[in-house]
C-alpha cells in the first residue's frame, strides 16, 4: 500500500468515526427530549396531585416540588437502564415501549409510596393513573418513532460471521429474525479457526464482525482489527473470559499481574443480602399466601395428588437441599426414575393446571420458603438436580464454578436466557453475576425479573426426547 492509499484509508476511518460519534450524540439528544417530556408531564400532574390544580401562583413549596420531580427523573433513568428502555436497534418496538412504560410505573409508584409515608396519609392516586395512560400512548408512539429514526441514521452494516464449529454457530442462531438482524445484515459466514493474518485480508469488505469459538490468537487479532478500524465487533466469550472479569490488578510486581481466586463474598454484603432475602421472602409469603392457598387447593382437587413437589437440588459448595415447587406434572411423571428436563408445551407429563401455573411462574412461588429458610437466595444461579449437574460436569468441568455462591430464584440466566439455555451459556451468565455481585446488582436483577414474567419465549423447554439442555455432548470437549 503506497502513502496516498494509507492517507486515504486514514481519512476514511476518521470520517467514519466522526459519523459514528455524530449519530451517538443525535440519539442522545433524541432520548434527552423524551426525558424532558416525561419530566414536565410528571411535574404538572404532581402539582395537581398536591394542590388540586395545575397553575400555582405562589412560589411556596417550589423547592420541594423540584426535588420530587428530580427524584422521579432519577428513578425513571435507573429503571430505564435496568430494562434497556432506549436500546433502539437491539430490541423489538413493543419491547422498548413496554420497557419504558414499566420504568415509569415503578418510578411513579415509588414516588407515590414515598410521599404517602412522608405525609402519613394516602392521597387519591387517580392523577398518577391518568399520567400512566398518557405515558402508555406516548411510549408506543415514541418507540415507533425512535426505532424508525435510529435505522434511518444507522444504515444496515455488511456483517461477517466467523465461527469455529457448528456448536458455536448454533449459539449465534438467535440473530435470525431478531431486530438486530436489520442493523447487522449477515452477508457471509466462515467456519474458521486458523491464523488471523490469513483472515485479515477478507475483513476489509465488511462493516461488522461476529466471532464465536475461534482460538484466542485469532480472536485477539479480530478484536484489535475492530478497534483500529472502528467497526463493531461481537464476541461470544469463553468461560475463561468470564473468570478474568473478576481478576484484580496486583501492584506488588514489576509487570502487570492479574490475581484470580475462588470467589469469597464480602461479609458486609453477605449480611445485607441475607437480610434482604428474609425481608423480601417473608413479605412475599404474607402477600401471596391467598394465591398460594388457592393454587394448592386447585392442584389437590384436580387429581387428588400432592399440591407440592419436592426435589433434590444443589446450592453453594455442592450442598444438597429439597427445593419446593407447586406440582405441575402428573404424579407418575418420573416413574422410570430418570431425571430429565421438561420439553415445554410438548411435554405430555404437564397437567392442564400445570401449564397455567408455569406460564404465570406461580409454580415457583413455594421457593420463597427455601429463601426464607436460607437454602436459596433471591438472586443467584438456578439450582440444578445432582443427576443433571453430573452430566454437565462430564462435558463442562467448569460447570461447578456456579456453586461458588448460594443458588437463587432469579439471575442473569433466568432473565436473559431461557429454560433450555445451553449449559455452557448458563455458566457464563452465572459467572458474570458472580464476578460483579453487589446489592445494587441484586436490586437491578430483582426489578428486571418483572419484565420477563409473561414472555412465552423465556419458558421454552428442551426438545422432546432430550434429558438435559446439552446441544451435542461430543461438541463440548474442546470448550470445557
Amino acid at each position: 500500500m503506497n502513502k496516498s492509499e494509507t492517507n486515504g484509508t486514514r481519512y476514511d476511518l476518521r470520517d467514519s468515526h466522526k459519523r459514528r460519534e455524530k449519530n451517538v450524540y443525535i440519539m442522545l439528544l433524541v432520548n434527552a427530549f423524551k426525558f424532558i417530556f416525561d419530566m414536565f408531564c410528571f411535574y404538572f400532574v404532581w402539582l395537581y396531585f398536591r394542590y388540586g390544580h395545575f397553575a400555582v401562583t405562589t412560589t411556596i413549596g417550589f423547592r420541594y416540588n423540584f426535588y420530587i420531580t428530580i427524584g422521579y427523573l432519577v428513578l425513571f433513568y435507573w429503571f430505564s437502564r435496568t430494562y434497556n428502555a432506549f436500546q433502539f436497534g437491539y430490541f423489538r418496538i413493543r419491547a422498548i415501549a413496554f420497557s419504558q412504560f414499566l420504568s415509569q410505573v415503578f418510578a411513579i409508584a415509588l414516588v407515590y409510596i414515598g410521599v404517602s409515608v412522608a405525609w402519613r396519609r394516602v392521597r387519591n392516586p387517580l392523577p398518577f393513573l391518568f399520567l400512566l395512560v398518557v405515558f402508555l400512548v406516548f411510549d408506543v408512539i415514541w418507540a415507533y418513532f425512535g426505532s424508525w429514526f435510529f435505522y434511518k441514521i444507522n444504515p444496515s452494516k455488511r456483517t461477517i460471521l466467523i465461527y469455529r464449529d457448528q456448536l458455536a454457530r448454533k449459539r449465534f442462531g438467535a440473530i435470525k429474525g431478531q431486530p438486530i438482524e436489520r442493523l447487522f445484515k449477515i452477508v457471509d459466514e466462515i467456519e474458521y479457526d486458523g491464523s488471523f493474518h490469513e483472515l485479515a485480508v477478507k475483513l476489509d469488505d465488511y462493516d461488522a464482525v461476529f466471532v464465536a469459538g475461534v482460538n484466542s490468537r485469532c480472536r485477539n487479532g479480530i478484536l484489535k482489527y475492530c478497534k483500529e478500524k472502528g467497526i463493531p465487533g461481537f464476541v461470544l466469550p469463553h468461560v475463561g473470559d468470564a473468570i478474568m472479569q473478576e481478576a484484580k490488578h496486583i501492584q506488588s510486581f514489576d509487570s502487570p499481574v492479574l490475581y484470580v481466586n475462588r470467589t469469597v463474598v464480602d461479609p458486609i454484603y453477605a449480611f445485607f443480602k441475607r437480610t434482604f432475602d428474609i425481608l423480601a421472602s417473608g413479605t412475599a409469603i404474607i402477600i401471596l399466601s391467598p394465591l398460594m392457598l388457592i393454587t394448592a387447593l386447585i392442584i389437590r382437587l384436580y387429581d387428588k395428588g400432592p399440591a407440592f413437589y419436592k426435589q433434590i437440588r444443589l446450592t453453594k459448595d455442592g450442598r444438597e437441599f429439597k427445593i419446593l415447587k407447586f406440582r405441575s406434572m402428573r404424579i407418575d411423571a418420573e416413574r422410570d426414575g430418570v431425571a430429565r428436563l421438561s420439553s415445554g408445551d410438548n411435554d405430555d407429563r404437564i397437567t392442564p393446571i400445570g401449564k397455567i401455573i408455569r406460564k404465570c411462574r406461580i409454580d415457583e412461588l413455594p421457593q420463597l420458603f427455601n429463601i426464607f429458610k436460607g437454602d436459596m437466595s433471591v438472586v443467584g444461579p438456578r439450582p440444578e438436580r445432582p443427576e443433571i449437574a453430573e452430566q454437565y460436569y462430564e462435558h463442562i468441568p467448569a460447570f461447578n464454578l456456579r456453586l461458588q455462591v448460594k443458588a437463587g430464584l432469579t439471575g442473569y440466566a433466568q432473565i436473559y436466557g431461557k429454560y433450555n439455555t445451553d449449559p455452557y451459556e448458563k455458566l457464563e451468565f452465572d459467572l458474570l453475576y458472580i464476578n460483579q455481585m453487589n446489592f445494587l446488582t441484586d436490586l437491578k436483577l430483582c426489578f428486571a425479573t418483572f419484565s420477563i414474567l409473561f414472555l412465552p419465549e423465556s419458558t421454552t423447554g428442551i426438545e422432546t426426547g432430550q434429558m438435559t439442555a446439552l446441544i451435542n455432548e461430543n461438541e463440548y470437549e474442546d470448550k470445557a
